[in-house]
This record gives structure tokens, sequence and C-alpha cells, in this order.
């Protein structure tokens, strides 16, 4: 028996209007998918850089997983590939960029927008950004199931915070292995951050400085999309499948 998948939190917010046809359809997605890219680009404005990596705390990885959940499968990978396109092609979307690390913290919140102006193979968190798109999939996925409201939820959060830093520590570790030094910087990416070989300096660079953040960031995300579900059901006043 084939599986159907559960309606997604956008598609009782945003019911199709089936009179409209294909296309209408599409013009209402690809709404959505860019709706959600800029969410995540006003996320990526929220930064904190810490002294020892060039890879900055962001909302991000929040506006990732709401995205993945709120969209479905396709649509949040959707979105999170039109937002990797756009910083590819030099939009402000990114966040804000550092040549190195700076030996202090540094706290941007939003204003003044600050969007990147590299190309996306010239940022040590390039990774990330493709893994946006995995974990969005992934979230999505599981909340085409239900996961994105009953007791699974932070499971399917967690696991959708996980898949993003598969590609974001194996281009990390590429970039330290290979000598690699940020745009507009003297010393290399292996020189910046501390660590007695390149699978230590990753992980102190790209994984250990943000497991605490994003406990907390996929909490908030377990937290806000199961409240959405219940506000969307008061609403409507009956229970969606």
């Amino acid at each position: 028996m084939q599986y159907v998948a559960s309606p997604t939190l956008v598609d009782v917010a945003f019911p199709r209007v089936e009179s409209a046809g294909r296309a209408g359809v599409w013009v209402r997605d690809l709404a959505l998918m860019a709706g959600f890219a800029a969410f995540v680009a006003l996320a990526a404005q929220v930064q904190v850089r810490v002294p020892w990596t060039t890879v900055p705390i962001t909302g991000q990885t929040y506006a990732v997983l709401v995205a993945g959940g709120a969209l479905g499968a396709w649509r949040g990978a959707g979105a999170l590939t039109l937002y990797a396109i756009a910083g590819s092609f030099l939009l402000p979307v990114f966040t804000p960029a550092t040549t190195a690390t700076s030996g202090a913290w540094d706290v941007h919140f939003i204003l003044p927008w600050q969007g990147n102006e590299r190309l996306i193979w010239e940022l040590s968190n390039a990774g990330y950004i493709v893994g946006f798109i995995l974990a969005a999939a992934l979230v999505g996925y599981l909340a085409e199931r239900r996961w994105d409201r009953g007791p699974w939820v932070h499971v399917g959060m967690l696991l959708g915070n996980l898949a993003l830093y598969v590609p974001g520590l194996l281009w990390l570790g590429y970039l330290i292995g290979s000598g690699w030094a940020p745009p507009g910087g003297e010393r290399t990416l292996s020189e910046l951050i501390a660590g007695s070989g390149t699978l230590d300096k990753t992980l102190k660079g790209g994984l250990y400085p943000f497991i605490v953040g994003d406990l907390m960031k996929l909490l908030l995300a377990a937290m806000v999309l199961p409240g959405a579900w219940a506000l969307a059901e008061k609403v409507r006043g009956r229970r969606f499948p």
C-alpha cells in the first residue's frame, strides 16, 4: 500500500486553491520557498563570532529546522537551495563575513545588514550551507510523517541538526588539511584553529563550539512547530490528519 504524506504546516496555513491550476500551485510553492529562504537569510544576521574558529554561531540552524518542518521535504530542500543559490550570486544573504578569527568575541544582531560578499567556495562554513539543504529535506520528510507535531519531534530535529554537520565538517576538514587561508588573511585555517591534527582541529573549529547553542535552537524549533499546529487546529476548529 502506498504511503500518503500528511499535510505540512504551510498546507494548512496556506491551502492550495485547486481552481488556480497547476501553474497557481507552483507559484504558491515558489513563494513559500522564497519566503522561508528569506527567513533563513534574516536568521543569518543573528551571529556570534568566537575567538577560536572562522565558523560563526548563527540563528540559521533554528530557521532551517523550522523551514523543513513547515514546508515538507522537497519544498524545504528547495527553499534552502534558493538560499544557497542567492548567496552564490553574491546577494547579501549569507552570514556577515570576517577575514579570520579576531581573537575576541563579536556579536551582530540583524542591523546594520552585513551580508557576505564572497563566493560560496571561499567560505569556511560553505559545507554547512549545503548541509542546510539536507537538514531541511530530512526534517521535512519526517514532518510529512507527523514527526513535527508528536512525541518524535525532538528526535526529528536532532536528526536534521546532525545531517547538516556531515558536509559542514567534511568541507572544513578539507580546507584545514589543504592549507587553505581565508580571503584577506595571511594565516591558514590550520594555523587559526587550535588542535593536534586535522580531525582535532575540525571538531574544535566546526563542532564543539556549537553543541550547546544548537541544542537550544533545536529545542526551540521542536516547541514552535507543535505550538503552531495546535494554533492552526484551534483556528480551523478541527484536527488535521
